[in-house]
């Protein structure tokens, strides 16, 4: 099921979208206020982002910049929903990142037509991850390491997908957390450290001097295949 974030200060326009979109079987969430917008994006996690660009206690366009500069968000597609109807208007809004400009009033069909456009649009994640001798094939949920196969639990398993999608990326524990726990967690930031630990046992031919999963002081951990440093012998 896709999930919608609508952020849209209009109640009687909410409650309807709200309706309509359910009822075509997608999972809305959203907020009447756009001051907290960015961060019930990061803990929803929506597949798409219904955005009103004149909310009463906050702009939209910059809503829709700390989106885009979000490494975990950037590429979720926006629609902004505005009464904004101008040409400059909307090619400031497309130029910021928006996927699609949808002027008020419109028809409720029109948008459920482009949020499945939306959707049509985007391609399929890559079934099997490769790096550094580990592959990770989603479909089957397996990890083999130089062919031989590894022994994750599923938490392990998920915190491995997210990080090796993502190579180079450095992510805190906080956002870890959030996108490997959800939102609804009843764990602290350091559980991060206790399952990379435990990544590294499986995954690493050396975990004390690990090649895949690094840890990033000050920030966090990425996933990036190293090559092994070897000391230079002794003149």
């Amino acid at each position: 099921m896709k999930r919608i974030l609508l952020i849209e200060d209009d109640a009687d326009l909410f409650a309807l979208l709200r309706y309509n979109l359910e009822k075509e079987g997608f999972a809305l969430s959203g907020s009447q206020s756009g001051r907290d917008a960015l961060e019930l994006c990061r803990q929803v996690r929506p597949d798409l982002i219904l955005l009103d660009i004149m909310l009463p206690d906050y702009d939209g366009l910059e809503i829709c910049k700390a989106v885009r500069k979000d490494p975990e968000l950037s590429a979720t597609p926006i629609i902004f929903l505005t009464a904004r109807a101008a040409e400059t208007d909307r090619i400031v809004g497309l130029e910021l990142g928006a996927n699609d400009y949808v002027v008020k009033p419109f028809f409720v069909r029109e948008l459920i037509a482009r949020i499945k456009l939306q959707f049509r649009s985007q391609t399929a994640p890559t079934r099997v991850l490769e790096a550094g001798g580990l592959v990770l094939d989603r479909g089957s949920c397996q990890v083999r390491l130089h062919g031989a196969p590894l022994a994750l639990t599923a938490t392990e398993f998920r915190l491995l997908e997210f990080l090796m999608s993502r190579p180079g990326m450095v992510f805190s524990r906080e956002q870890l957390l959030n996108a490997v726990w959800g939102q609804d967690r009843a764990i602290t930031d350091r559980a991060v450290d206790v399952y990379v630990l435990r990544l590294r046992q499986k995954v690493e031919s050396d975990p004390a001097n690990p090649q895949l999963i690094h840890s990033i002081r000050g920030f966090g951990y990425t996933f990036e295949v190293r090559a092994t440093q070897v000391a230079a012998a002794p003149a």
